[in-house]
Formats: C-alpha cells, sequence, structure tokens
C-alpha cells in the first residue's frame, strides 16, 4: 500500500497530470472560442500561419522546422498556440544578459591560457579544432595535463572516491543524475567528513534528471549536512519551452587538480551495482593538471549562474601545477543551449572531417541531424572506414527503434554499425586516426546536440587516445554487425512506426 501511495502522490505523477490538465484546457478553450467567436478563429489561424513563418524563418536545425510545421499546419487553430507556449527558441533578454555576462567572466579567467596557435607544428587539423574551442566557446586548449581514461563506470568508482579523501580545500559535483544507492553513499559519507573539515563542498543537480531518483526536498538535506547545495531549473507544472533545456553535464572537481567528467552519473547501474538494462557500458576520463582550471571555471560559471552570485573565480585557482613531461594537449569544453552555438556537435563534425583513417564512435542514440548524417556518410564513401557502436538493449523502447532506422542510410554508404550484446552502451566517444579523440556528455541526439548543457574533453595525441582505441576494439568483439538485410523485410507496421518517430525524433 505505501509503494502504490508513494507512486500515486509522486512529483512526477503530479507533474505530468497538471500538464495534460493545462493541454486539455487550453485546447478546449481554444475549441470553443473559435466555434463561437470568428473574430478568435481567425486570429488563432493568423497565429498559426504566424508560427510557420518564424519557424522556416528561424536558424533551427532543419529536423525540428520539419516536425513543428508538420504539428502546426494540420491543426492551425491550436497549433500557433501551442508553438508559442512549448517550441519557440525565444530566451528572454534578462537570461540573455546573466548568461552572457556569466560567459564573459568565465572568457576573462581563460583568456591567459588561449593558446590555440601552439598546435600549429601539429598541422591544420588540431589547430583548426583548438581556434574553435577557444573562438566560440571560450574553452582553452592545455598541456601540462596527465590523463587517464576509465572503460567502465565500474573503474573510475574507486578512483574517484579515492581522489576525494585528498581534497583539501573544495570539491565540486554537477551531474545529471544523482540517486541514493553504494555510489552515491559512498560520496556522500566524504563529503560529509571533507565539509565537517572545512573543505568547500559544492552540489549541483538538475531536477529533471532526478525527478525519479530525489524527494524535491533533497538540497535542503544536503544543505543541513554542511554540503552547499543547488537545483538546476526547477520543474515547474506549466507547459514551457524550459522544460527543454537541462543541465546534462557531469564533472567532478577536487581543488582545481583533479577533474572528472564522462557518461557516468552518481547512480549504482552506472557502475554495474544494479542491472536495469544488462551490463551498463560507460566510460569516464580523469584530467591532472593545468586542464582542469578550466573545468574548474565551468561549473562555477554554472553555480553563479544558478545561485545569483558574482563570486571572484580567482580564488579557486589552483597552485601551479608540477612541469609533466608533453602527453599531448588536452581541451576541455562545454555547450549552452542559450548562444545558438552547437559547439558539441561542432566538435564532432570537424572530427569527422579531418578523418583521414578511421572514425570509432559508442554512443547510446543514433539520432541524428542531417549535416552530421552527410559527413559521415561521406567520409564512408571516401574511404574512411566508419564504425559506430550502438546498444543492443536500450533503456527507452521507441528511442531505440528511432535510432535503428537511422542505420539504413549509414549502412548504404559503407558505415560499419554495431550493437553491444551484453547490454546498454552509454559511453560517448570520438576516436580518429589515433590522433584525436572526446569523451563526454554528449550524445548523437537532438536534446544533446542542440537543447542540453554538455560537456567534454577533446583530446589531441594524448597517450589515453590508444586506450579508448583498445576499450573501442574489445568493445566490438562483444558486440554484433548490422547488415541491410534485417531492414529489407520488416513488417510494414513496424516500418510505418519508425517512420514517424523519425519524423518527431527532434522534438523527443
Amino acid at each position: 500500500m505505501k509503494k502504490v501511495l508513494y507512486i500515486l502522490f509522486h512529483r512526477s505523477v503530479f507533474m505530468t497530470l497538471a500538464l495534460v490538465a493545462q493541454f486539455a484546457t487550453l485546447f478546449a478553450m481554444v475549441s470553443i472560442f473559435s466555434e463561437y467567436t470568428e473574430v478568435f478563429y481567425w486570429c488563432c489561424i493568423a497565429m498559426s500561419v504566424m508560427a510557420a513563418f518564424a519557424i522556416v524563418g528561424s536558424r533551427m536545425e532543419p529536423g525540428y522546422k520539419i516536425a513543428w510545421l508538420i504539428l502546426v499546419l494540420p491543426f492551425p487553430v491550436f497549433g500557433g498556440i501551442f508553438y508559442l507556449l512549448v517550441g519557440g527558441g525565444y530566451v528572454p533578454k534578462r537570461t540573455q544578459r546573466r548568461m552572457q555576462g556569466m560567459v564573459e567572466k568565465s572568457a576573462a579567467a581563460l583568456k591567459e591560457d588561449f593558446k590555440a596557435d601552439d598546435l600549429l607544428p601539429l598541422g591544420g587539423d588540431a589547430a583548426g579544432q583548438a581556434s574553435y574551442l577557444e573562438n566560440r566557446a571560450a574553452c582553452p586548449a592545455y598541456t601540462n595535463t596527465e590523463t587517464e581514461y576509465f572503460p567502465l563506470g565500474d573503474n573510475a568508482f574507486p578512483r574517484m572516491l579515492e581522489e576525494l579523501e585528498k581534497a583539501e580545500k573544495y570539491i565540486f559535483l554537477e551531474y545529471f543524475i544523482i540517486q541514493p544507492g553504494v555510489f552515491w553513499d559512498s560520496i556522500l559519507a566524504i563529503l560529509e567528513k571533507k565539509a565537517a573539515q572545512g573543505v568547500e563542498v559544492r552540489v549541483l543537480y538538475d531536477d529533471f534528471g532526478c525527478m525519479f531518483t530525489l524527494p524535491r526536498d533533497y538540497n535542503e538535506t544536503l544543505i543541513k549536512k554542511g554540503i552547499q547545495c543547488r537545483v538546476f531549473n526547477r520543474l515547474m507544472p506549466v507547459m514551457s519551452l524550459r522544460l527543454n533545456n537541462r543541465d546534462h553535464r557531469k564533472l567532478l572537481i577536487i581543488d582545481g587538480r583533479v577533474g572528472f567528467t564522462g557518461g557516468i552519473n552518481l547512480a549504482d547501474e552506472y557502475v554495474n551495482l544494479q542491472e536495469r538494462f544488462g551490463h551498463w557500458k560507460d566510460s569516464a576520463i580523469l584530467l591532472e593538471g593545468d586542464a582542469v582550471w578550466s573545468m574548474t571555471v565551468m561549473f562555477l560559471t554554472m553555480w553563479d549562474y544558478i545561485a545569483g552570485w558574482d563570486e571572484d573565480f580567482e580564488l579557486f585557482r589552483p597552485a601551479l601545477a608540477p612541469v609533466r613531461p608533453w602527453t599531448g594537449y588536452v581541451q576541455p569544453y562545454t555547450d549552452t543551449p542559450l548562444d545558438r552555438e552547437a559547439v558539441g556537435q561542432a566538435v564532432y563534425l570537424n572530427m569527422i572531417a579531418k578523418a583521414k583513417k578511421y572514425i570509432y564512435i559508442t554512443t547510446p542514440y543514433l539520432i541524428i541531424d542531417v549535416a552530421t548524417n552527410t559527413a559521415l556518410c561521406n567520409a564512408a564513401k571516401s574511404g574512411v572506414e566508419v564504425c559506430i557502436i550502438t546498444p543492443h538493449i536500450p533503456d527507452k523502447r521507441y528511442v531505440f527503434e528511432v535510432t535503428r532506422a537511422h542505420y539504413p542510410p549509414l549502412l548504404e554508404a559503407g558505415v560499419k554499425i554495431y550493437e553491444y550484446t551484453p547490454g546498454f552502451i552509454h559511453a560517448k566517444n570520438f576516436i580518429v586516426d589515433d590522433r584525436f579523440a572526446t569523451v563526454g556528455t554528449v550524445n548523437l541526439d537532438y536534446r544533446s546536440l542542440f537543447l542540453h548543457f554538455e560537456d567534454g574533453v577533446w583530446l589531441c595525441e594524448a597517450p589515453c587516445i590508444q586506450d579508448i582505441r583498445k576499450d573501442f576494439e574489445q568493445t566490438l568483439q562483444r558486440s554484433e554487425p548490422s547488415s541491410l538485410r534485417q531492414f529489407k523485410h520488416l513488417n510494414i507496421l513496424l516500418q510505418l512506426y519508425r517512420n514517424v518517430l523519425r519524423i518527431f525524433a527532434p522534438l523527443m
């Protein structure tokens, strides 16, 4: 009975019912007024026409335009109003000013580290990518940084605890999902102890990501333990485009000395202590050295934006790291949906365009836009080996069907696609020609590429690239290939289902 009551009164149920009620009320009001008031009816029609023109003339990715036009045009009375409430890309001026101010502050804190031209001896491909991230994301490239790649969350877990125990000044955590269990409870115990010792501990989590894993007032629980906590983009039971923009970043920073990022959230399934979709294949990367300062500024920028603070970032700058032997270039980067610059997508497209021998990709979802699809196909047609690994056991069935709907054009072009048979692959890795790689949070889907706050690390000739490649090759051995034959005799209803899902994939 307690479980039933918990489900009935869970905030996700309340949110869903509230949104459905608003949708139904809006639909009913529009229907009633349009039936009895001709002026209102034509106003709605005019609004839908204007919405259609706004969609066509916007800078949206073409897939978004098609999906929204299909929703707006067949329902001219209701479609325009719905688009204005939920689908428009409008960002309030106040929000733009605040975020722009934070971005400028972040850039100022990192400007002395801008050294993209130092990569010129490695060739234009390396220098071009580094320059793009400096110019468009204000994220510098660093040397004097050691990297360690973890092929599973299971491997990262003990190392995270080990580094947390060494904290002396501050610990910053920013995650999409936190869930009580062995993983989070082990971290929390150290956070409590360190906070009691005077270490500054801050936790930032996304409200949507934690809707099913944490109570609404969990931030207050942490505050009582001496841990500063903020919640990103609180969910409100109101139809709004704010629901789209989530903090999907995953950062753990200790004293500005060590930083972790990658695909793993702070929940047991990510370290295979709980099984939901077979074996959970994820990845993470540790940075130690100068590049961690960039990750620290990323966190502080988001924290100050959410908290409304204006603190001096220099107070958190670590002492100069010991000089290390040259270990390649390391460039942490972040992507925000508020600046209309799809940094995560650009990093991937640049890497695809620069490939000469091979492109190896692991991704939980393969729901790609036209530009990415074309780039991958062109690379394969040009003789580059393009190999992608996706999950065989999905976390969401409808997303799995959309992913598979994207296979045929890629397979026809010569792209090799494999599915990880033991379970779900959540790692978001790119490797190109043994020279470049990325590890981070950016999925190959519309939400990650265009709507979420994301982060990653671009690597150039770093030793850990060989470890990432080795992990890919070992994962490939546990994966089964996809072929065009699988798609030639599909059930017609399944084909129709996949095609419909693919049309609306940008809105999922």
